[in-house]
């Protein structure tokens, strides 16, 4: 381990332990150093690497601080490192997706909410008046489900589910669908989501979540064996 990995580990551990709280002030630089038993330039290098992270952030002319170290901050990256996945990879996710995803829409039917129904069915509507426009329809996909997601009350669930749910990949599979005519099914799938947690029935929520992932993951089987 190196001598900054020490330094960030260190600094976890005052975290976690409560010494630093979540919005607290780091101490000045020289103690701060001095406590990690490190040299400045080294403790400079594990602070920049937390601020990446999401776990530090720098105020200008007033210090380094804890953030508040909720799951939408931290795993926000999640999403960044999904966009570069490729080949069985996407496969992989999209396994998980299928793991996660339906248990996450039984969740939000027992608990959502008039207001998070409408949205959801905005994003319906518009995705039924997208016709073939791929662009609109990938926005209002992603929106329906992080609608569907937010509806768990859950916000690392819904973190985690956004941040996996690729709009790369989203895109991929609007194309595809979009070129053979196969869109409208899509549709119905999500139409039938939407019917599921209008009605509060978690069990029929779980079966339409779980066949619109299996339609993505069939297509991108296909898919995948088609490239070169």
């Amino acid at each position: 381990m190196s001598q900054t990995e020490k330094a960030m580990t260190r600094i976890r551990e005052l975290i976690q332990s409560g010494e630093l709280p979540p919005g607290s002030k780091l101490p000045p630089e020289p103690q701060l150093a001095a406590e990690l038993g490190v040299g400045r330039n080294i403790m400079r290098e594990a602070v920049r690497a937390m601020v990446a992270a999401r776990v530090l952030e720098v105020r200008r002319g007033n210090g380094t601080f804890v953030t508040s170290l909720e799951p939408k901050l931290l795993l926000e990256g999640i999403g960044a490192a999904v966009e570069l996945l490729q080949g069985d990879t996407m496969l992989e996710l999209t396994e998980v997706r299928r793991l996660f995803e339906p248990a996450a829409t039984a969740l939000a039917a027992t608990r959502i909410t008039s207001v998070q129904l409408a949205e959801i069915k905005g994003h319906l509507d518009a995705m039924r008046t997208a016709a073939d426009d791929v662009e609109l329809l990938n926005k209002h996909d992603a929106a329906f489900h992080r609608a569907v997601f937010a509806a768990t009350g859950n916000q690392t669930l819904s973190t985690v589910l956004d941040g996996i749910s690729s709009r790369t990949v989203r895109a991929r599979v609007w194309r595809g669908l979009v070129d053979a005519a196969a869109a409208g099914q899509t549709l119905r799938e999500h139409e039938a989501i939407y019917a599921a947690l209008v009605s509060g029935d978690a069990i029929r929520a779980h079966a339409a979540a779980l066949m619109h992932i299996t339609t993505t993951e069939t297509w991108l089987r296909q898919h995948l064996r088609e490239e070169p």
